[in-house]
């Protein structure tokens, strides 16, 4: 099944940290359950019954630029084409958990980074999103970003991340409150409140 080829049996759900000691391909299948297969479960729940000028806003993370950088040039043209489907991005997902178990995702030209990659799929799954969303339900007015929230203190991130939890909260409450009538951002990566070149 392309939509969840993740093992059902995992213990640790919200364990999405990178520097884990497990080996890695357990940090992949985790973490990709936790990041992207949430949030595309969550979304195909919930977007069918928003009402008209609803805000959705996905966490992802500046890491994902960074780790969009890091892989080849292959998967970066084909993360950055605007034509590639929810299924297709569901595929390369499974397939970069596959890679880390058989570790040789870098041979494969992932980057090295299990969170990383999973918010590329969280940016990327937020752009193909938004393109539906204005397909179906043209003059709705509802829009959908993905967001950076910073390095906020967390139990993730530790107490040395320069910004405090309402700091963090500031670019993912701008997008939850853009204005009625405001068609834009839209599909779009976003952080510090302004929206990030993928």
């Amino acid at each position: 099944d392309w939509r969840c080829p993740i093992c059902p049996s995992l213990k640790r759900i919200n364990e999405a940290i990178d520097s884990a000691t497990e080996p890695f391909g357990e940090q992949a299948e985790v973490t990709m359950r936790t990041n992207f297969w949430g949030t595309l479960w969550a979304c195909h729940a919930l977007l069918p019954i928003l009402r008209p000028n609803a805000r959705v806003v996905n966490v992802s993370s500046f890491v994902s630029k960074k780790s969009l950088d890091k892989c080849s040039p292959e998967l970066q043209a084909t993360f950055r084409n605007k034509d590639l489907s929810e299924e297709e991005l569901c595929l390369l997902m499974g397939e970069f958990v596959q890679a880390a178990q058989a570790g040789d995702h870098t041979a494969q030209g992932w980057p090295n980074t299990a969170y990383g990659t999973t918010k590329i799929g969280v940016t990327v799954l937020s752009r193909i999103q938004a393109q539906v969303l204005t397909e179906t339900r043209p003059g709705d007015g509802i829009l959908l970003n993905a967001c950076c929230p910073g390095w906020v203190r967390t139990d993730m991130a530790g107490p040395n991340a320069t910004k405090g939890p309402e700091e963090g909260a500031e670019t993912p409450v701008y997008l939850a409150m853009l204005p009625e009538g405001a068609k834009e951002p839209h599909g779009q990566l976003v952080w510090d409140k302004t929206v990030q070149e993928w």
